[in-house]
């Protein structure tokens, strides 16, 4: 529900705060006193277009603010999420044209781009009259408005959860087909690389230990010879150090016979004897554990030869990096020799996620056709009790059939082109006056007449119409009498599940209301401004007697207005 609408310097109105109730809101006054100019700063609002000339003459911008009730709409909470904006139950729109600055929106006092104003305020309101704001006369909108009625909304997020795995299967189709010839044409280069790394089959670290062994069995006569000596020096030739040792802990033990002070001391010289003669030994077998063999040493070499030219063909120099470029292209040739499996499975997985699609799309259609009648009576009735006697009301199928395999869905052996909304393409038809064919009804000459087939729709489609607020330009054009009683009723009668706001000339339709605005100009010193009060009871007696007899308030227009307001 719209809670209430501020107008700041937009063209004749310098600032005006109206509240709106629920139910029927009507807007009267004369002619030129502003009334299009109200609608014009509410479309604004919902994100139509607008210059820098709607500003108010003297004044540096224009703002528009709209507050709303959204607390039970789930639509505008998800666009607020889907959008990072806080959601709360009333929801504030506002829009700035400037004239030293670009424009500026904002939702929520978040700022926003003018699409998400637009998207927010197509969620919320439907404006019908001189405006394109019109839902009826966009061919895209007349599916949703037949599925309004029809209430296909599980069948349709049954089809979109199909719809949304074969887009899916068909984006990782594609990706793969695209690599087809890229991967045909690394084949040959990942099996020769694969011979070449594998006929090596270097393992992980190799590379260090294979240096490692050179240098030691490089070096291998000098390592014997150093370590021999060592072996010598420490046990095996005259004044070894063993030897020495061995007559230092003899005069420790007399020593100890004399002070126990050295009786630990030669305990620790007996230790070194130990740790002396275990590591000459080791010094003399270590040459028995190297081997001189020629022929082991030139094939060592020849494998870290091998495994380095490796490492800079493959690896920028790294035995790592080297390992990870085998198992990368290995993975890649194991999907080169299967790649036409997985094609085919590709192509069998979408040719049934095709058919599933096809299969839920039809139940869809069938659904929507077969309230295709009783939409067209109920609609032609009540364009005939307002006033468009002659009505005819057409609702047309179309399906579009594709050679395209790969972008459609299949139905009974044949490829259709669809969407979220499923394979059919819905136009409204219609025809005013007698002997004309039905047309589209953007060719409908009268904006009235648009307006009253948007009623006769919305009155047919009204206990399921998701757009909680119904706004109507001049409806009542080319209407009078009779017909103007019934629009009127119409009118109230959809006002008890939306809420609508009129702008009026028939009192007929004017007493209907629940809440009554005239709009009016009023003069400022040497400047005119239009501006827009709610009426109270007598106010809204002499403005209906005034619709009545003219700017002159006859007695028998005040009697007559009682009478339409049912006041005794």
């Amino acid at each position: 529900m719209l809670k209430s609408l501020q107008i700041k310097d937009y063209a004749l109105i310098e600032n005006v705060f109206i509240e709106f109730g629920r139910g029927l809101n009507i807007i009267t006054g004369e002619t030129g006193a502003g009334k299009s100019i109200l609608i014009d700063a509410l479309s604004v609002i919902l994100g139509e277009r607008a210059s820098v000339e709607v500003i108010r003459k003297s004044a540096n911008k224009t703002i528009v603010e709209a507050m709303f009730d959204v607390s039970d709409h789930r639509r505008i909470k998800s666009l607020l999420e889907e959008n990072d904006i806080e959601f709360h139950d009333e929801l504030i729109l506002r829009r700035e044209i400037s004239l030293k600055s670009s424009n500026r929106c904002f939702i929520n006092d978040t700022p926003v781009t003018l699409n998400l104003l637009k998207d927010a305020g197509e969620l919320l309101v439907d404006l019908h009259g001189q405006h394109e704001h019109q839902s009826l006369l966009k061919n895209e909108h007349h599916i949703d408005f037949l599925d309004q009625y029809v209430d296909v909304t599980d069948d349709l997020e049954k089809f979109n959860l199909a719809r949304k795995k074969l887009t899916s299967i068909k984006s990782e189709y594609e990706k793969i087909l695209s690599e087809k010839k890229f991967f045909a044409e690394k084949r040959e280069v990942y099996s020769f690389q694969i011979k070449e790394i594998d006929a090596i089959n270097p393992e992980e670290n190799e590379d260090i230990t294979l240096e490692e062994e050179l240098t030691k069995l490089e070096n291998a006569e000098q390592i014997i010879s150093l370590s021999n000596e060592c072996y010598e020096m420490l046990f095996d030739q005259e004044n070894a150090v063993y030897d020495k040792l061995v007559e230092v802990q003899n005069k420790l033990t007399d020593l100890a016979r004399l002070d126990k002070y050295f009786g630990e001391l030669s305990g620790e010289a007996d230790s070194a004897q130990v740790i002396i003669k275990e590591l000459a030994l080791s010094l003399r077998d270590y040459k028995f554990n190297i081997d001189l063999d020629a022929e082991k040493l030139n094939s060592l070499r020849s494998r870290l030869n091998n495994i380095t030219h490796l490492k800079k063909r493959y690896g920028h120099g790294s035995l790592k990096n080297l390992l990870e470029h085998r198992k990368k292209i290995g993975e890649e040739f194991d999907l080169i020799e299967n790649f036409e499996e997985k094609i085919s499975n590709y192509k069998k997985e979408i040719t049934k996620l095709q058919s599933e699609c096809g299969t839920i799309a039809i139940e869809i259609s069938e659904k929507r056709k077969k309230v295709v009648r009783k939409v067209k009576q109920e609609v032609e009735n009540s364009l005939k009790n307002l006033g468009i006697a002659d009505g005819i009301f057409e609702i047309n199928f179309a399906m579009n059939e594709t050679e395209n395999d790969s972008d459609s869905i299949s139905v009974n052996g044949k490829n259709y082109s669809y969407n979220s909304k499923g394979i059919d393409n819905v136009k409204f038809l219609i025809s005013t006056n007698l002997g004309e064919d039905p047309k589209p009804l953007v060719k409908v000459a009268s904006g009235g007449e648009v307006s009253r087939v948007m009623l006769s729709l919305k009155s047919v489609l009204a206990k399921s119409d998701k757009l909680p607020i119904l706004i109507f330009d001049e409806i009542d054009t080319g209407v009078s009498g009779r017909i103007a009683q019934k629009v009127g009723q119409a009118l109230k009668n959809l006002s008890s599940t939306h809420q609508i706001i009129a702008i009026t000339h028939l009192p007929q339709i004017a007493s209907l209301s629940d809440y009554h605005y005239s709009v009016e100009k009023i003069k400022i010193e040497d400047r005119v401004v239009s501006n827009i009060r709610e009426l109270n009871q007598s106010e809204k007696i002499n403005e209906i007697a005034k619709l009545i007899s003219g700017e002159k308030i006859t007695d028998s227009a005040i009697v007559s207005a009682k009478e339409l307001l049912g006041i005794n």
